[in-house]
């Protein structure tokens, strides 16, 4: 059996301490370091992000992953704009009204700087439009022809009022005009006869006098229809020439817009648009209505007194005044929807907040008498929009957790177009009438940015495996060599100088270098977690400023260390308070059978921290196997149920190769009532599974960590610096008595970085650090007992752990042979 000694990890490689002198060259402070260029220790990262920028296909958008601090965002931001600055400014867009269907604006595109240009020549049209179309109505021309018109309508009016006349006095009718009606009133000796003298007359006189009103009326039907035909020819006159008196007006002005837009299609055929809409509607664009010609119509005398108020001129004029629901020239306005004249490239547009409007835009409403009203004025971009041409990036998370946002981004990435369209209208259960802007054709490169997500998404949306076949993945470490130091020092170097602060000494860089060792939980590799590195460069320039220091030395970067550490460290306190108080039982000294120290790590508020759990177990006969108390009572994670059930396979094959396994031991953690997750504990449990089994009690004066095989093989577990420094400040607060250690993995000895107190524990003798590769050199070190190998007649030398434990294992089976014997015989 090997001595402790030999087991004993060497003081030098509890930390990978940062030399100075030959790691940090001849830097002597930051200020001699040149600045930090790109982004740091992330080639990979950096290969698949000038891949995916360079990718014109579809689908090839980009998702970037990587822990949180690993400088991601500022990378992703930069290198996409230096890419966009190379590009080509990307067109402007404008929507305008749809003459045709008002509820589908219409879309023009424009190369940069000519959308602004157009609306403003648009807004110049319109001013001059509101001059030039009432001046032609005011025209001394216009007048004429009107008036003409007129003329032509009041002589025909005037022919058929004495034609009606002349008949009427055939048959001795007067002619009388009221209200826009033609009266036929009775004569007698040339003059309207009376309502006594109508009454005087007989029966008879009475009677002839209808008959003649009726064969009147029945003749004047034609003379009236000739009337209607007359309004009517002079209507259709009025109507031509008010529209040809409109289009003359605003043609040379609209002429002048299309001459300058002439290489533009679609602007000349809204233009062409505009001037047929101004024939069609130029009522509503002058302050007076043109004159309306009405027909007589015939009326019988007893209505007559119905009527009040003055007879009314056959010819009559309606005032009509300015729209009253809004400007009649707002149709021809222009909605400069996406400009890009200030841009030198392509757009990047960072949404920090995208929500589905701020994406894809919205159709506003504006509130009138309960009544919502909306036009192609208000309609407003997204993010998207400002993006087409260049690139969006967005945050995973915020994308995918608004729903309605992911799909309507995977459908305009699915047909290349954007739609302008309020969230609900596609779940109506009634249609309602609103807007339905024409699509814009996108091209768009969008960046997501995410973490875990990204494995999440893949595996469940088979659309998301399609539009973003370009994953960035950001490492949050890299390997520790003498470039990434270099580019250690350059990057608090660039911080200090962009902030402000003290510069840092060669001694100081050296603890943020071991500090990155640490983070990264590795001495051969360094943290890329630059926001964690960041904040202890800031707190240690406190310190020195605090101090009144030129520069930050290595003292301030420790006890920023430390400062940081107490902050956050108050759980970890108070539980080793209940520990030294023996709330929480826990030894480290002595030695008891079935039991011995396990380590576990706690995580509460992004701080982690180690500590001792008392592990027991207990062994009798039975056929139940390895029970997991914790996995019982459904507080163990899966994977530590697996490590557990890992022990019965180890036991089997090391004791009951040739007879039944007639054991049951269960097993737990002590005084632990949260949920357990992880097998780091496994060899622990399997060592108090073996101490109980062959009696042979184990040292509590030791702690352990490690994961097993079933074949005895230690395996590396996660968290063992912080292991190791939880069970030393217990021990150090039970007094430190020489003896104290933790058992470890061999395989974790490159992932140590010990905290300078322990060093100098170890290096005086009062604490010790183990590395071990099986459970036979593990059971050793705990019980100070040879584990055993089995010779070939497969028994395990005298006195040995496995043969002590496999003695036992013997008396459990015989124990139950009657038993089962009984049990078979009924």
């Amino acid at each position: 059996m090997k001595s402790l000694d030999e087991y004993k990890v060497p003081l030098e490689k509890l930390r990978k301490v940062c030399n100075p002198n030959e790691e940090l060259g001849s830097i002597e402070t930051t200020l001699d370091v040149p600045p930090q260029e790109g982004v740091i220790g992330q080639e990979r990262a950096v290969r698949a992000m000038q891949f995916g920028l360079s990718m014109k296909a579809d689908g090839y958008n980009i998702f970037v992953v990587g822990d949180q601090g690993t400088g991601k965002n500022a990378y992703i931001k930069s290198v996409v704009s230096q890419m966009a600055e190379k590009m080509p400014v990307p067109d402007d867009w404008c929507y305008v009204n749809n003459f045709n269907e008002w509820d589908r604006p219409m879309a023009i595109s424009l190369p940069a700087g000519m959308g602004r240009s157009f609306q403003k020549d648009m807004e110049i049209l319109i001013i001059e439009l509101r001059e030039a179309i009432p001046k032609a109505f005011e025209s001394s021309e216009y007048e004429q022809r009107k008036n003409a018109i007129v003329r032509f309508v009041q002589q025909k009016m005037e022919e058929l009022f004495h034609i009606t006349e002349q008949k009427a006095f055939e048959v001795g009718f007067g002619v009388k005009q009221a209200a826009d009606r033609i009266l036929f009133v009775p004569l007698r000796y040339g003059r309207p006869m009376i309502a006594d003298e109508l009454e005087r007359l007989t029966e008879d006189e009475q009677k002839a006098i209808e008959e003649n009103r009726i064969k009147l009326e029945k003749t004047m039907d034609q003379i009236l229809q000739d009337g209607l035909m007359i309004e009517t020819e002079a209507d259709e006159k009025m109507s031509e020439l008010n529209v040809q008196t409109a289009i003359m007006a605003s043609g040379p002005l609209v002429q002048k817009m299309k001459d300058k837009y002439t290489q533009i299609p679609k602007i000349v055929e809204y233009l062409d648009m505009v001037i047929k809409d101004i024939g069609e509607n130029h009522s509503m664009l002058v302050i007076t209505e043109p004159a309306i010609v009405r027909a007589p119509v015939v009326m019988p005398e007893e209505e007559v007194e119905q009527e009040n108020g003055e007879d009314p001129d056959v010819i009559k004029t309606t005032i009509l005044g300015p729209h009253e629901e809004m400007d009649p020239f707002l149709r021809y306005k222009v909605n400069l929807f996406i400009h890009n004249d200030m841009n030198k490239g392509a757009p990047v547009v960072v949404e920090f907040n995208p929500y589905y409007y701020n994406l894809f835009g919205k159709i506003e409403y504006k509130s009138q008498i309960l009544a919502m009203n909306t036009d192609f004025t208000m309609v407003k971009p997204g993010a998207i929009h400002k993006a087409n041409g260049g690139y969006l990036i967005l945050q995973a998370k915020d994308v995918l957790t608004d729903p309605f946002a992911w799909d309507a981004l995977k459908k305009a990435i699915k047909y290349r177009q954007v739609v302008v369209e309020n969230i609900g209208e596609q779940y109506r259960f009634v249609p309602t009438l609103t807007l339905k802007p024409e699509p814009i054709p996108l091209d768009v490169k969008i960046i997501l940015i995410g973490s875990p997500l990204y494995y999440m998404i893949y595996s469940t949306d088979e659309d998301f495996q399609n539009f973003f076949k370009v994953k960035v993945d950001f490492d949050d470490e890299m390997v520790r060599n003498q470039e990434a130091i270099s580019d250690y020092a350059s990057f608090v170097g660039s911080l200090c100088k962009k902030e402000g602060l003290k510069h840092f000494t060669r001694s100081a860089l050296a603890k943020i270098v071991e500090y990155g060792s640490w983070l990264a939980g590795d001495q051969k590799k360094l943290s890329t977690q630059f926001n964690d590195v960041s904040d202890l460069v800031c707190e240690s320039d406190s310190f020195a400023r605090t101090e009144g220091a030129q520069f930050v030395e290595a003292a301030h970067v420790d006890r920023a260390v430390r400062e940081r550490k107490y902050r956050l460290n108050m759980l970890e306190e108070k539980i080793q308070e209940e520990i030294l108080a023996d709330k929480i039982l826990i030894s480290t000294e002595g030695s008891v059978v079935g039991q011995l120290n396990g380590l576990f790590i706690i995580e509460a508020s992004g701080y982690s921290f180690g500590l001792p759990a008392r592990i027991t177990a207990r062994t009798y006969a039975g056929r139940g196997g390895v029970i997991n108390i914790e996995r019982e009572t459904e507080m163990s994670g899966n994977i530590h149920s697996k490590g557990v059930l890992i022990l019965a396979g180890y036991l089997g094959g090391k004791l009951a190769q040739e007879k039944p396994m007639g054991l049951t031991a269960q097993v737990t953690f002590e005084q632990l009532y949260e949920g357990i997750e992880g097998d780091s504990a496994s060899s622990a449990e399997l060592y108090a599974i073996l101490s109980s089994l062959s009696g042979v009690p184990l040292k509590q004066n030791l702690a352990v960590t490690g994961s097993v095989d079933q074949l005895g093989g230690i395996q590396p577990i996660g968290g063992v610096t912080e292991k190791i420094e939880g069970f030393f400040d217990v021990c150090k607060g039970k007094g430190l008595t020489g003896e104290q250690g933790v058992m470890i993995p061999a395989r974790n000895i490159d992932n140590l970085m010990l905290k300078e107190e322990i060093l100098e524990a170890v290096r005086d003798g009062q604490f010790h650090i183990y590395a071990i590769k099986s459970i036979d050199e593990g059971i050793e070190i705990m019980t100070g007992v040879e584990a055993g190998t089995a010779g070939p007649d497969g028994k395990y030398p005298e006195g040995s752990i496995f043969y002590l434990a496999d003695k036992k294992l013997q008396e459990y089976n015989r124990a139950q042979e009657p038993a089962e014997e009984n049990g078979s015989d009924s």
